[in-house]
């Protein structure tokens, strides 16, 4: 079941068009599309000849969910995926994100024709994707740091398997590759011939997902329920990798009507958990680390001054805004950062400021922001309490300047640019504000567009693994214009290896995993970008919360941006929506945050609440986990002036009885 809820840019913006309407209504930072052709995608003339076909987005995202109902992956930047009744089905089912994949035609110089429809060509697609993680080496911590966090060799996870057809046949879930073609195949999701099955320990059935078409004959990939359990009953025992996630690639052959066949260039779609802050994006996303990688491959031209403010800019400023909601640290940093509120709408008309006299307050700004080229001894207190305050992929050695989150280069220089004044405040677009689907774009956009909304929801950093995917993406050896200079950026380099189990000795380091012909990092085959990440992944994402430190305040944050830490309940803002109670009242209400994982690790009397406890409890309710989503705010006449008119509140949340299925009608338990 589809659930795909238009909202329309002017409704986001309560018809504001401009910072004055902002500040009128006290709304905080709201959504903004941002979006521009890039070099290499230029509209083609008319009557153009198609020479080529590609599939979009380049690198697509599925995630997990244990209903049948579900939703469209976000296909505008900026604007986040909004399905008809939220995305959990009651308060036991989350569900799932399907990533929608498009064949464009270009002319003989690479510009875009047109989007290719089943009314415009016959298209059979093709997808494989794996599981290939109990297969694959542990992990620690990243490989790519170098001498300021070195990466620590890993061991093979279950290697008491010690052949490749032992590996192959125990430990790989591979279904093979799956071919679909025509309008509105398999829409239903009933029929098994299109459905992603492999087995587990030889004895297990695993789904991982299916395929189905739209009425364009566009291709769907449903991911699988999220399940994750051992056959053998195997314990929990670490936070990634115990012993006992699927990708792959997206293909399509393209028969034009004048017969000619052409085969698309190659996608890749990851099937990862769930976004439980949908609306609010990571401060640093995968598509800032992989554009980020093009342009230190001087495959991108570098920044170019008159930078755009809502394109280029505002964005890391409205992310800023909306971590105040899943962080107590950053709701809290105007206690230890002297800054101002990012949430503010006359903050921000000063932010969009480029005069010569706003410098002064642009350039103090700009000084809050952790700073990814001090690399120097005393960079990881120099460095501490800037922005984000978020661990780093060098958390693990002490004393190291990447123990903090770091900026990818090119959104630290963007934003250095703009402390010049280098920069146009076009942040009023009233046309854009108006789009609600990607056709309304040029259609010289569209390609990109989706790749670029693709990765904007996932977590560009830290990786540790990460969030969806981890720090492979910011290496060139994965990519296909690392070979091919003639490759369109973001496309990941394809693999022909025998066999889905790579093998490269002992331990896996940063030699074993970049050398040879078949390095791990470079061309990639089905179930080769998830094997890194957590196994299984429910554990990582409970574990990455909060940092204990020395000092009690603030504390760091993993990435609340999709696994939030500190929200605001539902019970709160029922109560805070109260015109009946006294506005001191309803203000405690709004200001108590409550930690997001609470009841995971334990409930009752004598709960041990440890962190091993939530780890293997968040396997069993990690889909009663509750959303941060939007919700209107009071207007009432006594409405708390601190109290905004537009809140972030978690709700869906369950019950964390695991024992059986508690209702409130039976009472509280212990």
């Amino acid at each position: 079941m589809a659930e795909e809820h238009k909202v329309r840019r002017r409704d986001f913006l309560a018809g504001v068009a401009g910072l004055s309407g902002l500040a009128a209504l006290g709304l905080p930072f709201l959504p903004k599309l941002a979006v521009a052709a890039t070099p290499e995608n230029q509209a083609a003339p008319a009557g153009a000849s198609i020479a080529r076909v590609g599939i979009y987005p380049a690198l697509g995202i599925s995630r997990v969910g244990g209903s049948q109902k579900w939703f469209y992956a976000p296909e505008l930047p900026g604007v986040p995926a909004h399905p008809e009744g939220g995305f959990k089905d009651g308060d036991s089912l989350i569900k799932k994100q399907v990533q929608r994949f498009r064949i464009f035609a270009f002319d003989d110089q690479g510009r875009v024709i047109q989007e290719l429809t089943a009314a415009d060509a016959s298209i059979e697609w093709r997808v494989h994707v794996a599981n290939t993680k109990a297969a694959w080496y542990g992990f620690v911590n990243p490989h790519d740091n170098g001498e300021h966090a070195p990466g620590i060799p890993t061991r093979m996870r279950n290697q008491y398997f010690t052949t490749t057809a032992q590996r192959e046949k125990m430990l790989v879930i591979d279904p093979g590759a799956v071919s679909i073609s025509g309008a509105n195949t398999n829409w239903n999701g009933n029929d098994q011939n299109y459905a992603m099955k492999g087995r587990f320990w030889d004895s297990v059935d695993v789904g991982l997902g299916q395929v189905r078409t739209d009425a364009a004959g566009r291709l769907l990939v449903v991911p699988a329920d999220g399940v994750s359990q051992s056959p053998r009953g195997t314990a929990i025992t670490n936070f990634a990798d115990n012993d006992d996630w699927c990708d792959g690639p997206v293909d399509a052959h393209v028969t034009l009507s004048d017969g000619r066949v052409l085969d698309a260039e190659g996608a890749w779609i990851a099937c990862v958990g769930p976004d439980f802050a949908p609306e609010i994006p990571a401060i640093s996303t995968l598509y800032d680390v992989v554009e980020n990688m093009n342009w230190e491959q001087k495959w991108s031209e570098p920044p170019q001054a008159p930078l755009s403010f809502r394109q280029h800019i505002y964005p890391t400023f409205r992310r800023l805004a909306l971590m105040e909601w899943v962080s107590a640290a950053a709701n809290l940093q105007q206690g230890w950062l002297d800054i101002g509120d990012f949430s503010s709408a006359a903050y921000l008309a000063q932010l969009a400021d480029p005069s010569e006299a706003n410098k002064a307050f642009r350039q103090n700004v700009f000084s809050a922001f952790r700073d990814p080229y001090n690399m120097g001894p005393n960079a990881f207190k120099e460095e501490h309490l800037k922005l984000p305050l978020m661990p780093g992929d060098g958390v693990d050695h002490n004393g190291s300047p990447l123990q903090w989150f770091q900026f990818p280069k090119l959104q630290y220089e963007r934003l250095r640019l703009w402390a010049d004044g280098a920069f146009e405040n076009d942040f009023a677009d009233a046309a854009l504000d108006q789009v609600t689907d990607l056709d309304q774009l040029p259609v010289e956009q569209r390609p990109h567009a989706l790749t670029e909304a693709a990765l904007e929801p996932c977590s560009g950093g830290a990786f540790h693994p990460g969030v969806e995917l981890s720090y492979y993406l910011r290496l060139p050896e994965l990519y296909a214009r690392h070979a091919d200079p003639q490759a369109e950026m973001f496309r990941i380099a394809r693999g022909t290896r025998p066999s889905l189990v790579q093998n490269v000795g002992r331990v896996l380091d940063f030699s074993s995993a970049t050398s040879g012909a078949d390095a791990p990092i470079g061309p990639q085959m089905a179930g080769d970008l998830t094997r890194w990440m957590g196994l299984p992944w429910q554990p990582d994402a409970f574990s990455c919360q909060r940092v204990a430190m020395q000092a009690d305040f603030p504390v760091p944050v993993w990435w609340p941006a999709l696994l939030p830490v500190d929200v605001l309940p539902e019970e709160h803002y029922n109560q805070l929506m109260r015109t009946d109670l006294p506005p001191e009242q309803r203000v405690k209400f709004f200001e108590n945050r409550v930690w997001w994982a609470r009841g995971v690790p334990g409930i009752g009397y004598h709960a041990n609440a440890s962190y091993w406890d939530g780890i293997r409890n968040m396997i069993s309710v990690w889909q009663k986990m509750g959303f941060v989503v939007e919700r209107p705010g009071p207007v009432d006449p006594e409405r708390p002036a601190s109290i905004p008119a537009r809140l972030f509140v978690e709700i869906g949340r369950g019950s964390m009885e695991q024992r059986f299925d508690w209702t409130a009608e039976d009472g509280e338990l212990s």
